[in-house]
């Protein structure tokens, strides 16, 4: 019985990371694709100095910087 619920729990944490990736996914796009964010990326030459950035770490660059600007 404790088994059972051992994998169960295993099966709904596996899911629930499944969902929270894919939400990571769109919103990574749709952070990407804003204004705010190219306007961003353009003030830095961050797509002409390194077009091969990984886009995870470009989006949460971003909105490290701009939650550090909305604290002040």
């Amino acid at each position: 019985m404790a088994n059972s619920t051992l994998e169960n729990n295993a099966d709904s944490a596996s899911n629930q990371w499944g969902e929270d990736s894919q939400i990571w996914k769109s919103l990574k796009v749709a952070i990407a694709s804003s204004s705010g964010f190219q306007r961003w990326e353009l003030e830095r030459d961050l797509n002409l100095i390194e077009p091969t950035n990984n886009l995870d770490q470009l989006v949460s660059l971003y909105l490290r910087e701009t939650l550090e600007t909305l604290a002040y």
